[in-house]
């Protein structure tokens, strides 16, 4: 195996969302978006798959992987014909937009990219069967569902997560979209990597896993923070040292950042029955 091809049978999560401490932060979204495009470019150097849970929104972090996929377009191994990139659509996403749009937008994307259509109890649906679903507006609760779902889904079709940024308000769902994938993952044990250098919900996780000071007093509390308080570095399982976690989750380069998830990945990679490196 090359080391190109060092993390082919590897399919990365990734949990990304604006965070409201950009300007204090002395920051912009434009960063942001950058940090994902190069996160996402070395994962898919290395082999590995891309997994992410978005809303297709114009120029939103969807669009910005399907671009990244189609520019660096690559040879898969032989036998694997896995996409680059999925994007799985909860069923509050996509029950409101129009059939038409959707098949469109699947076929842009064939050959690299793929649409996985969700049934609001997390069940897969065909292309066929989502054509011939009414357009429709979900409630709050639905949005809850669905999204939980999703999550679910996504969790149990991954092998590693890596989360920056996030909402802490203005959210759909029971908690914020960062939390609850994050949670998921250290539930059951999956690697996460945490970079916290962008603020937002991943570096409140940081910080109540004690790898980051206190942020700005005025913050206040999420739903299901309180969940992060049973869970420790350790916890983590990304094949880091906790020095390198804490690095990861204070750092603003984003140099510095990949390399720490690509040396973890490849760890776990090289070693997959030990995740966790404790000195």
């Amino acid at each position: 195996m090359s080391y190109r091809e060092a993390l082919s049978q590897c399919t990365v999560a990734i949990s990304i969302s604006e965070s409201p401490d950009m300007p204090a932060l002395g920051l912009s979204n434009e960063h942001l978006r950058d940090a994902m495009t190069e996160i996402a470019r070395h994962l898919l150097a290395l082999g590995a798959r891309l997994v992410y849970g978005g809303d297709l929104r114009a120029h939103g972090f969807s669009d910005l992987l399907f671009e990244l996929i189609a520019r660096h377009r690559r040879d898969a191994n032989d036998g694997d014909d896995r996409t680059g990139v999925t994007n799985y659509l909860a069923w509050p996403v996509h029950i409101s937009m129009a059939a038409p749009n959707l098949k469109k937008i699947s076929a842009d994307l064939v050959g690299s990219a793929e649409l996985i259509y969700l049934a609001l109890n997390g069940d897969l649906l065909t292309p066929a069967e989502r054509q011939t679903l009414a357009l429709g507006q979900p409630t709050e609760e639905e949005w809850a569902i669905g999204l939980t779902s999703m999550r679910d889904v996504m969790r149990n079709s991954t092998d590693a997560r890596v989360v920056l940024g996030g909402r802490v308000d203005q959210y759909k769902g029971l908690m914020p979209g960062i939390a609850e994938e994050a949670l998921m993952s250290l539930q059951v044990g999956q690697p996460i990597f945490l970079l916290g250098g962008f603020g937002g919900c991943t570096r409140d996780i940081a910080e109540t896993l004690g790898l980051a000071p206190p942020w700005a007093a005025s913050r206040l509390a999420w739903p299901g923070r309180h969940e992060f308080e049973a869970f420790q570095v350790s916890n983590l399982n990304n094949g880091l040292t906790a020095q390198e976690n804490t690095t990861l989750a204070r750092t603003p380069h984003v140099d510095q950042a990949i390399a720490l998830v690509l040396r973890g990945l490849l760890r776990i990679s090289e070693s997959p029955e030990s995740h966790v490196i404790t000195n």
